[in-house]
């Protein structure tokens, strides 16, 4: 893709990301629309003697808002467990309600969720155990048949098992990608290391042969032309080694700004603030997401490390204070000035609010020099870093 615009394949891979959106969207909310279309088609027809209308309402009711609640929080958040537990429960019975619909997936829906969004270990084996009994218990219940119970059952455990299956080979696809991440860097670093030596020995090439050359030359032609006015040469003489002094003098000025280009360490930018976030995500396994919002536009040294280390400090700090949390980065390119802003989401407060510890402290430091400003603190759900630089 090029700065021109957009082409064909760059529509392509947006139209896939989309219909992949799409599909993960409308699997994880199967539930939900296998409920609500169930009782359009039923039309209430449950049988009283079994359950009442309204109950059957209301276990449809918890059936779809612990669905949404799944899909709302975090992998290690107590709310979604809790609504786990109701879903398979509500589920369960709702499909004892209504045998002749296909709401008997729910229970099996409720396993392989338990599996697939790794519960706590206790919580996982109790929505196992209650999908296994969701699923044949009611079927037994309405046909007193104990071998299609256990069918069901079976059923039930083949889900759990693919379930698991499926679960560790995410966990060693994550565990190779954070394995090739961590060679690649070893690779860069190393690509780095070499790179700033070579610019290194060039700079001392560069200044100790031709810087010193182009000084020792500029002092000789200052020596001569001194004699020739001491000697009473032409004008045209002494004009012509001036600006043959001039051209030594401004060589001898680009050579040392090239010494000094060639000694700068290079200064991060978007991509290198990009990889943090995605070093965290293959390391803690949690969603982290960054985004770059505004004109990009290149920023002094400064205030490109500044914005670089605080992103740094802050994700080191979810390592710390809230493990596997996620986060959202969101780099804000305004008018006159530049936002960074750090959000982790562990699903709760911060139990108790510190002062800031050695790192908070030089990150809001650094901002101060370079005139911007820091906001650290809790959120309804997190903690937030907030830098803002002018620029």
């Amino acid at each position: 893709m090029t700065e021109r615009g957009w082409g064909a394949e760059a529509w392509r891979r947006v139209a896939m990301l989309w219909s992949s959106s799409l599909a993960t969207t409308a699997l994880r909310l199967a539930p939900t629309i296998l409920v609500v279309a169930t009782l359009i088609i039923s039309r209430g027809a449950a049988d009283p003697e079994r359950l009442p209308l309204p109950l059957v309402l209301l276990l449809a009711a918890m059936v779809v808002a612990s669905n949404v609640l799944i899909l709302r929080y975090g992998e290690k958040s107590p709310v979604r467990t809790a609504a786990l537990l109701v879903f398979v429960v509500a589920g369960s019975v709702l499909w004892y309600a209504l045998p002749e619909s296909v709401l008997a997936v729910l229970p099996f829906w409720a396993v392989r969720a338990a599996v697939r969004y790794h519960l706590p270990g206790r919580a996982e084996v109790l929505v196992v155990v209650l999908g296994i009994l969701g699923a044949s218990v009611p079927l037994l219940l309405v046909t007193g048949s104990v071998s299609s119970a256990i069918g069901i059952a079976v059923g039930v455990i083949a889900i759990l098992l693919a379930s698991i299956n499926r679960r560790a080979r995410e966990e060693q696809l994550d565990e190779l990608q954070v394995s090739l991440a961590r060679k690649q860097a070893a690779i860069e670093e190393h690509s780095r290391a070499a790179a700033l030596a070579e610019r290194a020995r060039i700079a001392r090439d560069v200044h100790d042969v031709l810087a010193h050359s182009l000084a020792g030359l500029s002092l000789n032609l200052q020596g001569a032309r001194l004699m020739l006015v001491r000697d009473g040469a032409s004008e045209e003489a002494i004009e012509q080694v001036t600006k043959a002094q001039g051209l030594a003098a401004e060589g001898l000025s680009e050579a040392r700004r090239a010494v000094a280009t060639l000694r700068e360490d290079s200064v991060p930018d978007a991509r290198a603030m990009a990889d943090l976030v995605t070093a965290y995500r293959l390391e803690s396994g949690a969603e982290a997401t960054f985004e770059v919002t505004g004109v990009s536009r290149d920023l002094p040294s400064e205030a490109m490390a500044a914005l670089y280390r605080a992103l740094q400090e802050a994700l080191t700090n979810t390592r710390k204070y809230a493990p596997g949390a996620p986060v959202d980065v969101v780099l804000r390119f305004e008018d006159a000035r530049t936002a960074l802003t750090v959000e982790d989401h562990p699903g709760k407060p911060p139990a108790h609010v510190v002062g800031g510890g050695y790192g908070l402290l030089g990150m809001r430091e650094r901002a101060e020099l370079i005139g911007g400003s820091l906001e650290v603190g809790p959120t309804e759900d997190g903690w937030r870093v907030r830098l803002v630089i002018p620029g």
